[in-house]
């Protein structure tokens, strides 16, 4: 199995429902994404994905959260923006634009903190 990973980040606001504490209140993060593809198959110029591409992908999906309410982004608003939900959101958005590439799986993983991540992988 091979693997290709680059990493982002952004700056971003939100607010948790429920039974969170002090995150139900307005707070923000410097999110690190990071994007990993892997596949079983090399094209013909012995790469898995060109890693400029994928650079490409996940650095603006970053920028279209940089500097944004996560709670009003289309396609987050209607759910609780967990890192999760975060993950989730950007597994999809990025998959629509990988599937087709010859790849097996997909994982995005949105850091809060250094200390803590949460993580959408699933197959292509």
């Amino acid at each position: 199995m091979y693997e290709v990973y680059v990493a982002t980040q952004f700056e971003a606001a939100h607010r948790l429902r429920g039974d969170f504490g002090p995150a139900t209140r307005l707070h923000g993060h410097t999110y690190r994404m990071e994007v990993i593809v892997r596949g079983e198959r090399l094209d013909g110029d012995g790469a898995l994905l060109d890693i400029g591409r994928l650079r490409a992908d996940a650095e603006g999906l970053a920028a279209e959260l940089h500097y944004q309410d996560l709670d009003e982004v289309p396609g987050l608003s209607e759910t609780n923006t967990t890192a999760e939900s975060v993950a989730h959101y950007g597994w999809e958005r990025l998959a629509g634009t990988l599937r087709g590439a010859g790849l097996d799986t997909l994982a995005v993983r949105v850091w809060e903190s250094p200390q803590v991540y949460a993580a959408r992988e699933d197959s292509l």
